[in-house]
Protein backbone atom coordinates (compact mmCIF):
# COMPACT_ATOMS: atom_id res chain seq x y z
CA UNK A 1 0.00 0.00 0.00
CA UNK A 2 1.43 3.40 -0.97
CA UNK A 3 1.56 5.63 2.14
CA UNK A 4 -0.52 8.78 2.13
CA UNK A 5 2.16 10.77 3.93
CA UNK A 6 4.12 13.65 2.42
CA UNK A 7 6.47 14.49 5.28
CA UNK A 8 8.22 12.51 7.98
CA UNK A 9 9.84 14.30 10.90
CA UNK A 10 13.12 12.62 11.78
CA UNK A 11 13.98 13.58 15.36
CA UNK A 12 17.69 12.83 15.08
CA UNK A 13 18.50 13.87 18.66
CA UNK A 14 16.94 14.80 21.97
CA UNK A 15 19.77 17.25 22.70
CA UNK A 16 18.78 20.92 22.66
CA UNK A 17 20.08 24.24 23.96
CA UNK A 18 16.56 25.27 24.97
CA UNK A 19 14.07 23.89 27.52
CA UNK A 20 10.77 25.10 26.12
CA UNK A 21 7.89 24.32 28.47
CA UNK A 22 5.54 23.44 25.60
CA UNK A 23 7.98 21.22 23.68
CA UNK A 24 6.62 17.88 22.49
CA UNK A 25 9.94 16.63 21.14
CA UNK A 26 11.57 13.48 22.53
CA UNK A 27 13.44 13.75 25.81
CA UNK A 28 16.46 11.76 26.99
CA UNK A 29 16.28 9.22 24.17
CA UNK A 30 19.72 8.05 22.99
CA UNK A 31 20.33 8.71 19.31
CA UNK A 32 21.29 6.13 16.72
CA UNK A 33 24.63 6.28 14.93
CA UNK A 34 25.30 7.72 11.50
CA UNK A 35 24.96 4.52 9.49
CA UNK A 36 21.66 3.53 11.06
CA UNK A 37 20.36 7.07 10.55
CA UNK A 38 21.33 6.79 6.88
CA UNK A 39 19.38 3.54 6.63
CA UNK A 40 16.33 5.27 8.09
CA UNK A 41 16.66 8.01 5.47
CA UNK A 42 16.90 5.32 2.78
CA UNK A 43 13.74 3.71 4.14
CA UNK A 44 11.87 7.02 4.16
CA UNK A 45 12.80 7.51 0.52
CA UNK A 46 11.83 3.95 -0.36
CA UNK A 47 8.34 4.54 1.04
CA UNK A 48 7.88 7.31 -1.56
CA UNK A 49 7.72 10.00 1.12
CA UNK A 50 8.53 13.34 -0.49
CA UNK A 51 9.96 15.36 2.37
CA UNK A 52 12.10 14.84 5.45
CA UNK A 53 12.30 17.31 8.33
CA UNK A 54 15.42 16.99 10.43
CA UNK A 55 14.37 18.05 13.90
CA UNK A 56 14.91 17.11 17.53
CA UNK A 57 15.84 18.49 20.00
CA UNK A 58 18.08 20.52 17.76
CA UNK A 59 19.58 18.54 14.87
CA UNK A 60 22.57 20.89 14.82
CA UNK A 61 23.60 19.23 18.08
CA UNK A 62 24.65 16.23 15.96
CA UNK A 63 28.15 16.40 14.50
CA UNK A 64 27.03 14.33 11.51
CA UNK A 65 23.90 16.30 10.61
CA UNK A 66 25.54 17.67 7.46
CA UNK A 67 26.23 14.14 6.27
CA UNK A 68 22.62 13.13 6.93
CA UNK A 69 21.32 16.18 5.07
CA UNK A 70 23.46 15.42 2.02
CA UNK A 71 22.41 11.78 2.10
CA UNK A 72 18.73 12.73 2.17
CA UNK A 73 19.17 15.12 -0.74
CA UNK A 74 20.98 12.46 -2.79
CA UNK A 75 18.06 10.14 -2.16
CA UNK A 76 15.81 12.69 -3.83
CA UNK A 77 14.06 14.00 -0.71
CA UNK A 78 13.04 17.57 -0.05
CA UNK A 79 15.04 18.55 3.01
CA UNK A 80 13.88 20.83 5.81
CA UNK A 81 15.87 21.65 8.92
CA UNK A 82 14.13 22.72 12.13
CA UNK A 83 16.65 24.28 14.51
CA UNK A 84 16.68 26.63 17.50
CA UNK A 85 18.98 28.87 15.46
CA UNK A 86 21.68 29.46 18.05
CA UNK A 87 24.06 26.98 16.41
CA UNK A 88 23.37 27.98 12.82
CA UNK A 89 26.69 29.26 11.49
CA UNK A 90 27.80 30.78 8.20
CA UNK A 91 30.26 27.91 7.78
CA UNK A 92 27.44 25.37 8.05
CA UNK A 93 25.30 27.25 5.53
CA UNK A 94 28.12 27.50 3.01
CA UNK A 95 28.93 23.81 3.36
CA UNK A 96 25.43 22.32 3.43
CA UNK A 97 23.00 25.05 2.41
CA UNK A 98 22.72 23.81 -1.17
CA UNK A 99 21.32 20.52 0.09
CA UNK A 100 18.63 22.18 2.23
CA UNK A 101 15.32 23.45 0.88
CA UNK A 102 13.91 25.12 3.99
CA UNK A 103 15.16 26.16 7.42
CA UNK A 104 12.70 26.67 10.26
CA UNK A 105 13.43 28.89 13.26
CA UNK A 106 11.40 29.51 16.44
CA UNK A 107 10.65 33.03 17.61
CA UNK A 108 8.59 33.45 20.77
CA UNK A 109 8.78 37.23 21.08
CA UNK A 110 9.42 40.43 19.15
CA UNK A 111 12.12 41.37 21.66
CA UNK A 112 14.46 39.69 24.09
CA UNK A 113 12.24 40.38 27.10
CA UNK A 114 9.24 38.47 25.72
CA UNK A 115 11.25 35.78 23.96
CA UNK A 116 13.12 34.99 27.18
CA UNK A 117 9.85 34.07 28.91
CA UNK A 118 10.03 30.70 27.15
CA UNK A 119 13.54 30.61 25.70
CA UNK A 120 16.91 31.02 27.38
CA UNK A 121 18.39 34.54 27.56
CA UNK A 122 20.16 35.47 24.33
CA UNK A 123 18.00 33.31 22.07
CA UNK A 124 16.28 36.30 20.46
CA UNK A 125 19.64 37.77 19.41
CA UNK A 126 20.72 34.35 18.12
CA UNK A 127 17.65 34.10 15.87
CA UNK A 128 18.25 37.63 14.56
CA UNK A 129 21.82 36.62 13.68
CA UNK A 130 20.53 33.45 12.02
CA UNK A 131 18.09 35.48 9.90
CA UNK A 132 20.88 37.80 8.78
CA UNK A 133 22.95 34.79 7.75
CA UNK A 134 20.04 33.25 5.90
CA UNK A 135 19.54 36.48 3.96
CA UNK A 136 22.93 35.80 2.35
CA UNK A 137 21.55 32.50 1.02
CA UNK A 138 18.40 33.55 -0.85
CA UNK A 139 17.89 30.10 -2.39
CA UNK A 140 16.89 28.87 1.06
CA UNK A 141 13.26 29.13 2.09
CA UNK A 142 12.79 30.36 5.64
CA UNK A 143 9.98 29.52 8.03
CA UNK A 144 9.59 31.36 11.32
CA UNK A 145 7.39 29.66 13.91
CA UNK A 146 5.71 31.08 17.00
CA UNK A 147 3.96 28.84 19.53
CA UNK A 148 1.31 31.03 21.14
CA UNK A 149 1.14 30.86 24.93
CA UNK A 150 -0.31 33.07 27.64
CA UNK A 151 3.18 34.57 27.93
CA UNK A 152 3.37 35.97 24.38
CA UNK A 153 -0.25 36.21 23.20
CA UNK A 154 -0.15 40.02 23.37
CA UNK A 155 3.13 40.17 21.44
CA UNK A 156 2.37 37.94 18.44
CA UNK A 157 1.15 40.83 16.22
CA UNK A 158 4.49 42.56 16.84
CA UNK A 159 6.34 39.36 15.91
CA UNK A 160 4.33 39.20 12.68
CA UNK A 161 5.34 42.79 11.87
CA UNK A 162 8.99 41.99 12.63
CA UNK A 163 9.01 38.93 10.36
CA UNK A 164 7.10 40.74 7.62
CA UNK A 165 9.52 43.68 7.60
CA UNK A 166 12.51 41.35 7.46
CA UNK A 167 10.94 39.38 4.62
CA UNK A 168 10.58 42.54 2.51
CA UNK A 169 14.35 43.10 2.63
CA UNK A 170 15.53 39.64 1.53
CA UNK A 171 15.42 37.40 -1.52
CA UNK A 172 14.34 34.30 0.43
CA UNK A 173 10.82 32.97 0.33
CA UNK A 174 9.51 33.50 3.85
CA UNK A 175 6.66 31.80 5.69
CA UNK A 176 5.33 32.50 9.17
CA UNK A 177 3.55 29.79 11.17
CA UNK A 178 1.59 30.72 14.28
CA UNK A 179 0.75 27.71 16.47
CA UNK A 180 -1.79 27.40 19.21
CA UNK A 181 0.28 25.65 21.87
CA UNK A 182 -0.73 22.00 21.97
CA UNK A 183 -1.07 20.17 25.33
CA UNK A 184 1.39 17.40 24.52
CA UNK A 185 4.77 16.88 26.19
CA UNK A 186 7.04 14.10 27.39
CA UNK A 187 7.41 15.75 30.80
CA UNK A 188 4.79 16.95 33.31
CA UNK A 189 3.45 20.40 32.42
CA UNK A 190 0.93 22.59 34.24
CA UNK A 191 -0.87 23.46 31.04
CA UNK A 192 -3.21 26.03 32.61
CA UNK A 193 -0.19 28.34 32.87
CA UNK A 194 0.45 28.20 29.11
CA UNK A 195 -2.58 27.39 26.98
CA UNK A 196 -4.63 30.03 25.20
CA UNK A 197 -8.28 29.34 24.48
CA UNK A 198 -9.76 28.70 21.05
CA UNK A 199 -11.52 32.05 21.29
CA UNK A 200 -8.26 33.86 22.08
CA UNK A 201 -6.54 32.16 19.16
CA UNK A 202 -9.34 33.12 16.76
CA UNK A 203 -9.18 36.72 17.98
CA UNK A 204 -5.41 36.74 17.52
CA UNK A 205 -5.87 35.60 13.93
CA UNK A 206 -8.21 38.52 13.26
CA UNK A 207 -5.76 41.00 14.79
CA UNK A 208 -2.78 39.70 12.81
CA UNK A 209 -4.70 39.64 9.53
CA UNK A 210 -5.76 43.24 10.11
CA UNK A 211 -2.07 44.19 9.89
CA UNK A 212 -2.24 43.04 6.25
CA UNK A 213 1.21 41.46 6.09
CA UNK A 214 2.64 40.55 2.72
CA UNK A 215 4.12 37.24 3.80
CA UNK A 216 2.14 34.03 3.97
CA UNK A 217 0.97 33.37 7.51
CA UNK A 218 -0.41 29.99 8.55
CA UNK A 219 -2.54 29.79 11.69
CA UNK A 220 -2.42 26.31 13.19
CA UNK A 221 -5.00 25.58 15.87
CA UNK A 222 -4.87 22.69 18.32
CA UNK A 223 -7.38 20.84 16.18
CA UNK A 224 -5.23 21.31 13.08
CA UNK A 225 -2.08 20.12 14.83
CA UNK A 226 -3.54 16.89 16.18
CA UNK A 227 -3.00 13.64 14.23
CA UNK A 228 -0.87 15.58 11.75
CA UNK A 229 2.63 14.19 12.26
CA UNK A 230 4.53 11.02 11.50
CA UNK A 231 7.77 10.89 13.45
CA UNK A 232 10.89 8.80 13.70
CA UNK A 233 12.40 9.24 17.16
CA UNK A 234 16.14 9.31 17.92
CA UNK A 235 16.12 5.60 18.82
CA UNK A 236 14.61 4.75 15.42
CA UNK A 237 11.05 4.10 16.63
CA UNK A 238 8.04 5.12 14.52
CA UNK A 239 5.74 7.42 16.50
CA UNK A 240 2.35 8.77 15.38
CA UNK A 241 1.00 10.98 18.19
CA UNK A 242 -2.62 11.88 18.79
CA UNK A 243 -3.94 13.99 21.62
CA UNK A 244 -1.40 13.88 24.46
CA UNK A 245 -0.36 10.30 23.59
CA UNK A 246 2.75 9.17 21.74
CA UNK A 247 1.65 6.02 19.94
CA UNK A 248 4.70 3.91 19.05
CA UNK A 249 4.66 1.37 16.23
CA UNK A 250 8.05 -0.20 16.81
CA UNK A 251 11.32 0.16 14.94
CA UNK A 252 10.89 2.11 11.72
CA UNK A 253 13.43 -0.08 9.94
CA UNK A 254 11.24 -3.10 10.65
CA UNK A 255 8.14 -1.56 9.04
CA UNK A 256 7.10 -3.45 5.93
CA UNK A 257 3.94 -1.53 5.03
CA UNK A 258 3.88 2.07 6.22
CA UNK A 259 0.56 2.72 4.53
CA UNK A 260 -1.09 -0.07 6.51
CA UNK A 261 0.21 1.35 9.79
CA UNK A 262 -1.04 4.81 8.92
CA UNK A 263 -4.44 3.40 8.00
CA UNK A 264 -4.93 1.73 11.38
CA UNK A 265 -3.44 4.62 13.39
CA UNK A 266 -5.17 7.87 14.31
CA UNK A 267 -3.22 9.69 11.58
CA UNK A 268 -5.30 12.17 9.56
CA UNK A 269 -3.95 11.79 6.02
CA UNK A 270 -6.25 14.38 4.47
CA UNK A 271 -5.32 17.08 6.97
CA UNK A 272 -1.65 16.12 6.70
CA UNK A 273 -1.62 16.55 2.92
CA UNK A 274 -3.42 19.88 3.23
CA UNK A 275 -0.87 21.10 5.77
CA UNK A 276 2.05 19.82 3.70
CA UNK A 277 0.82 21.82 0.69
CA UNK A 278 1.42 25.02 2.69
CA UNK A 279 5.04 24.81 1.65
CA UNK A 280 6.54 23.33 -1.48
CA UNK A 281 9.89 23.71 -3.15
CA UNK A 282 10.14 26.81 -5.30
CA UNK A 283 10.75 24.72 -8.42
CA UNK A 284 7.65 22.61 -7.75
CA UNK A 285 5.53 25.64 -6.93
CA UNK A 286 6.60 27.48 -10.02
Amino acid sequence: MRPSVVTIDFHVTSECSQECPYCWGPLEIPALGTETARRIIDRISAFAVRRIVFTGGDPLQRADIGQLIRHAKRRGLEVALSTTGDKLTETFLRRYGRDIDLISLPLDGSCEAVNALTKKPGHFAAVMRALRRLSRHPHLDVKVCTPVTRKNLHDVPAIAVLVDRWARTVGNRVFYNIFQTFPRAMKPVTWDEWLVSDRQFRQLRRVVRAIRPRIRINFLSKRTLDRLYVMVFPDGSLVIPHGPAYASFGAFLQVKDLGAILARSRFDAVRHRRHASGWQKAAAAG
